[in-house]
């Protein structure tokens, strides 16, 4: 497993959320796929994490998902 930038932001949810979840619900993408752009490579093992558009995208799915988590904790 790679110490990626992203890794490393992401290390305090890194266990608790499942990407794999994150990427096929909002990538229609592989597990596989997520996790290598989490670690900075591409499918092949060079360089090739998150584009611009993909970096917005994640944003957006984490911050959906930070919602619907603030949804459920307001209705206990």
């Amino acid at each position: 497993m790679k110490d990626s930038p992203l890794r490393r932001k992401v290390y305090d949810i890194l266990t608790e959320i499942s990407w794999a979840d994150i990427s096929r619900q909002y990538f229609g993408k592989s597990s596989s796929w997520m996790y290598h752009k989490l670690d900075g490579i591409d499918g092949n093992g060079g360089e090739g994490g998150f584009t611009e558009e993909e970096m917005k995208q994640l944003k957006g799915a984490l911050c959906d998902l930070a919602d619907r988590i603030r949804r459920v904790a307001d209705s206990l």
